[in-house]
């Protein structure tokens, strides 16, 4: 399992013009799901997210939460962190869970990350053509596979 970490400053996710999450502070978090995963890879990976310290302190140091700052996370499934570009131009998903293991996957995560945070997730429409905007913050971005837990 793949998170891209954005700190935003806000970010929302539209649908055919439907706006399906938005947030002010706190995480986009887009998700990609292999065949490999399993429900230990989720809970590792909610853990990482739900406590990642990259908000800025008194001091201007990475030292507080989402819990610290009352932050909230806008959840995508994305299945391109999965993209192998090794061979030609064309990008192969091969490694990308299919939609039966990925959506009770992603579905879990959400859960996970509610419970871990106290707060709803906001997110996407699995497999749907969404249109995600936000304004990263700092930037901050950082990317964490649950395959590299050591």
């Amino acid at each position: 399992m793949r998170a891209v970490i954005q700190r935003v400053s806000e970010a929302a996710c539209k649908v055919n013009g439907e706006i399906t999450g938005v947030i002010e502070q706190g995480f986009l978090v887009l998700l990609g799901i292999e065949d490999a995963d399993t429900d230990e890879d989720l809970v590792w990976l909610a853990q990482k997210i739900a406590n990642m310290r990259v908000f800025g302190d008194e001091n201007d140091l990475m030292n507080k939460s989402l819990a610290d700052i009352d932050g909230r996370i806008l959840l995508i499934s994305q299945f391109t962190l999965f993209a192998q570009t090794k061979k030609g131009n064309r990008p192969s998903f091969i490694r990308a869970a299919k939609v039966d293991k990925a959506i009770p996957l992603y579905n879990k995560m959400i859960l996970e990350l509610e419970k871990l945070t106290g707060k709803k997730t906001e997110t996407g429409i699995f497999g749907a053509d969404m249109k995600v905007s936000l304004v990263n913050d700092g930037p901050v971005t950082i990317m964490i596979d649950s395959k590299n837990k050591e």
